[in-house]
Order: C-alpha cells, then structure tokens, then sequence
C-alpha cells in the first residue's frame, strides 16, 4: 500500500517565515552597529563640509588644518591620560591640576634654578607619578569614594601650584623644549602632534590587544567578578591612577614647551575638554566604553567645530560652551547606549518563536 505525503505541520509552514524576519532583523542590527561604531567620524566629515562651504576661503586652508591638528596636543595627551584609570571604572579628576603641577615645576627648576630642561621636565613628571600614587593609596587602598578624593587632591594640588609659583607665570623655558615640540613642524604640523600619534598607538595597543589591557578593560565592566576570577583588582587600579598621573605630567611638559613658560592657572583649564573628548569617545569605534581612537576623533572633532564658530565671529567664551554642552551630550549619549546593550531581547514568541530571542542573544 501506497503511504500518501504527510502535509507540513503548521510550525514547519512558519519556518521559512520566521527565518526570513530573523535574517532581516540581523541585518538591521549590523546596520544599526556600524552606523553607532562611526556616528562621530561621519559628523566629523559632515562639520567640515559645512564649515568648508560657509567660510570657503577660510575653513578648508592649510593654515587652518596645521592649527586644528596642531594647537590641541595639550588636551590629546590629557585625553590619554583620562582614559587611563577610566578605562578600569574609575575617575581622576586632578589629572588637569597634576599636568599644571609637572609644567611649574619644571619651569621653575629651568628658568629659576637653572636646571637642565630634560631634568626639570623629569622632575615635573617625578612630581606626578608622587600625586597619582597618593590618589591611588586613598582611593583604592582605604577604599574611598575616587570622585570625593580626586576633587579634594584637585584643589590641594592647585593650591600648591600656586604657592611655589607665587602665583605667578614662570618663563621663558629653554628654547630647545619648544624646538621639539612646538617650532620643528611636519607638513606645517608641529612636532608635538606626531608624538600624540605615537602615545595613541601606545595606548590603543596595550587596552585593544594585551592580556594586561584585556583585564583592565574587565575590570572596569565588572570589578566583583573580575577579582572572583582571581584579578588582582587593587593593584591594577593603583597601577592606573600612577601611569594615568605620569601620563598627565607628559600632557603639562607639552603645555609647557607649547606656550614656553608655566601658568599656575593652566590646570583649571584643561580637565573640563579632556573628559568631553574622553565620554564622546566612547560614544563611537567601541560604542558604551572607553577607547583610545574614539577619543581621539573625539578630540579633534570638538577641535574642529570651535575652531569653524570662532572663523564665523564667534567669542573665545563659545569653546567653553561648546566643550560643556559635547560632554553633557556625551554623557546622555554614554547611558542610552549603556542600557541599549544591557537590555534584554523582548520579542513575542507568537511573532518569531523562542528560538529567535535565543539566537538574536548569542549574536
């Protein structure tokens, strides 16, 4: 006897159907993932096209690129050094106070006491590396609150500033300090700049692709699973707070060789832009965390609009306004993207099935 063809149960019928709505779904997350990956650069390129149009003879000059991507390695070191003890879950906010600390140091040592520039300016970066330890004793190893901390050493170290200085601005430094930052240009773009590049490579290797910075990127995610994974949390954390230090103190040696003397107010400038660059930055290339190439477009991103408003007429009291408002934006941006990835796949099981939430999970 002849057996007739089973007809396809209902759910296989649907099979097809749901495939195809799992496949387009998969689809537009990857979209949606790429365009959140490079948000920011496309509205790099999208504020230098409309600059370029509106100030066409101004905007889209070779002197205008020099200043842009030659007037911001102060903060692009900063930035770095920001990213740092971020990167790990915490936060430093005498970063910019330590940078101004490393510049007066080594001004007054050189122009003052007369001492070898290469010595004072490792006496200036000897003084941060002291700060980022202090930090990270109180912080990490008596357990308190970094933000309270950081904001108290801030003033403490401000105020130091200005003691040694007599309130005063120090200089002029030795001029072979300013030759191999500022003066000596490549392409019309100081020298300055391309040790920027050097110290993002830097960075952008040991969080992106060493074990070293593979935990320390684990322990800013999760800090109580990371130290029940047998991470030695405390002492990555101190270790961070006292390279991000030294790191600051390189950021105040190149604020020094850029303007040639040292400002017991330079510190007070400084923080405010690094930590917009740092939180935009993390709104792009890894959206939801810190890195290295996303606060560097970050920082020449802002560079970039203050410098096409101040061509329009704009007062120098806009980069203020516009570093203030790129970090409260970046901020917002930060938490939406933070949920978004933390939030459960919610479909309805009578719509794809519960396979599809499953796989729509795992990928």
């Amino acid at each position: 006897m002849i057996e007739s063809p089973q007809s396809p149960r209902p759910e296989e019928q649907a099979a097809p159907g749901r495939e195809g709505r799992l496949a387009v779904s998969r689809s537009m997350s990857r979209w949606a993932t790429v365009g959140e990956r490079f948000a920011l650069p496309l509205v790099w390129v999208a504020v230098i096209v409309v600059f370029s149009l509106i100030e066409p003879s101004s905007f889209p000059t070779v002197g205008n690129v020099a200043n842009v991507f030659g007037s911001q390695e102060v903060l692009f070191v900063l930035t770095m050094a920001v990213l740092i003890p971020s990167i790990h879950g915490d936060f430093d906010l005498s970063l910019g106070s330590i940078a101004g600390l490393t510049a007066m140091v080594a001004a007054i040592l050189n122009v003052n006491d007369h001492v070898n520039i290469l010595l004072a300016c490792l006496a200036g970066i000897a003084a941060a590396v002291v700060a980022g330890v202090v930090n990270g004793v109180i912080v990490v190893t008596f357990d308190n609150d970094p933000f309270i901390v950081t904001l108290g050493t801030m003033t403490a170290i401000t105020g130091l500033t200005y003691w040694i200085s007599h309130s005063q601005t120090i200089g002029v430094v030795s001029s072979s300090l300013t030759n191999w930052l500022f003066t000596k240009t490549v392409f019309a773009i100081p020298l300055e700049f391309y040790y920027g590049l050097v110290l993002l490579a830097v960075v952008w290797y040991f969080f992106t692709l060493t074990p070293a910075g593979q935990r320390a990127s684990f322990v800013g995610q999760s800090r109580d699973v990371a130290r029940l994974s047998g991470i030695r949390v405390n002492r990555m954390r101190l270790r961070a707070y006292t390279i991000g230090a030294a790191v600051a103190g390189l950021a105040g040696i190149v604020y020094l060789g850029t303007n040639g003397s040292g400002d017991p107010t330079a510190g007070s400038t400084l923080l405010l832009p690094a930590y917009a660059a740092a939180f935009l930055g993390a709104t792009s290339i890894r959206p939801g965390r810190f890195n290295a190439i996303g606060a560097a477009i970050a920082v020449y991103f802002l560079a970039t609009g203050v410098a096409g408003l101040q061509l329009l007429g704009a007062q120098d009291y806009v980069q203020q306004l516009f570093y203030g408002a790129a970090l409260v934006v970046a901020i917002v941006l930060s938490n939406i993207i933070r949920r978004q990835k933390t939030r459960p796949v919610a479909r309805s099981t009578a719509e794809t099935g519960p396979a599809t939430e499953t796989t729509a999970v795992a990928d």
